[in-house]
């Protein structure tokens, strides 16, 4: 069996701030361990996603793709490559456009998970920093880009107190990433990412990690920025698996599983919740989450159990796998 690993092109002319030098970082890295693991049992290379991927992956007679796009441009760019794959036949890892699109615009997420009584924040969106003047909000808030991952365009001044930062910050955003801009209650409590792999009646829970910013420096707020998660990792403390009596504990996996199903992710995902009074509320789900060993936080839960990281990056094949050959009845044999 052969499979390609896609990756994307360089983003930092579209995104040229450092936080795109530290996705391309982090992506060249990735390609670099997932190949390492999956040489181990399969004829494996590495491609990059342009116009001519398709006739690359023909070429080369490749049987999955292991997809780690994010997109370059577009409200839609998670969802291109799936698409894409999908046209021309070709099975891959990873969400379908569709539930890629649902998760990465966090404004239709959050009414899909209000639609399915999942607690998430209350949010407003906005186009312009004249809607931010007239919205009529409890502060503090949140200030996020509606389709970013990785805490892009989440940064320390993303957490406002009053109307005038507000509109600022919109600004700011808008500068850089397309609106509508999101602005979400700000939720204090104890933060966890809960990751799941599998498809249908066939999930595993991860043990949950829980994301500890007791040991920042007092300036910092403590919420998972950009600058906490690049500059100060060795100040967040990761427990994992995170220190949680049964009852809680059942209650965010079942609200973890519940959002996965709500947005109909497949193969595998990683779901970012803040606990406030006992309740779990689900701030997104990562449809395409990080996978850079050692450092992703499904790679930490993965090596706090039995799977270890070999069996995280083997564990999505497999699921894909079994995925065609249930789901889509496909012919899907490994040679």
């Amino acid at each position: 069996m052969k499979i390609a690993i896609v990756t994307d092109q360089s983003r930092t002319k579209f995104l040229p701030k450092e936080e795109g030098l530290m996705e391309d970082k982090q992506k060249r890295k990735t390609v670099v361990d997932v190949k390492e693991v999956l040489s181990e049992k399969y004829t494996c290379i590495d491609l990059i996603f342009d116009d001519n991927i398709i006739n690359k992956l023909r070429k080369e007679k490749v049987d999955l793709v292991f997809n780690l796009c994010n997109g370059i441009r577009g409200n839609s760019r998670l969802s291109q490559l799936p698409a894409i794959l999908e046209y021309a036949g070709i099975p891959y890892t990873g969400s379908s456009p569709l539930g890629h699109a649902l998760a990465y615009n966090k404004v239709y997420s959050c009414k899909l998970f209000r639609e399915s009584n999942i607690c998430t924040p209350e949010f407003i969106y906005v186009n312009s920093a004249e809607d931010a003047r007239n919205i009529d909000i409890d502060f503090p808030v949140i200030v996020k880009p509606k389709d970013e991952g990785s805490s892009r365009g989440i940064h320390q001044n993303s957490l406002v107190f009053n109307k005038r930062d507000l509109v600022e910050k919109v600004k700011e955003e808008l500068s850089f990433y397309d609106p509508p801009i999101m602005i979400a209650e700000y939720i204090e409590g104890r933060e966890f990412t809960v990751g799941i792999l599998g498809n249908h009646e066939n999930l595993i829970v991860l043990p949950i990690l829980e994301v500890d910013f007791s040991n920042l420096p007092k300036n910092l707020h403590k919420f998972y920025s950009f600058e906490v998660k690049f500059y100060y990792s060795d100040k967040t403390l990761y427990h994992v698996p995170a220190k949680l009596d049964k009852d809680i504990q059942k209650k965010i996996e079942d609200t973890a599983i519940k959002a996965y199903n709500a947005l109909d992710m497949k193969d595998y995902a990683r779901i970012d919740i803040r606990l406030k009074d006992g309740i779990p509320y689900v701030l997104e789900i990562n449809s395409l989450p990080g996978l850079m060993k050692g450092y992703s936080d499904l790679t930490k839960m993965a090596d706090a159990c039995s799977l270890g990281y070999k069996g995280l990056i083997f564990g999505i094949v497999e699921n894909a796998i079994r995925r065609y050959r249930l789901d889509r009845k496909q012919k899907f044999s490994i040679a």
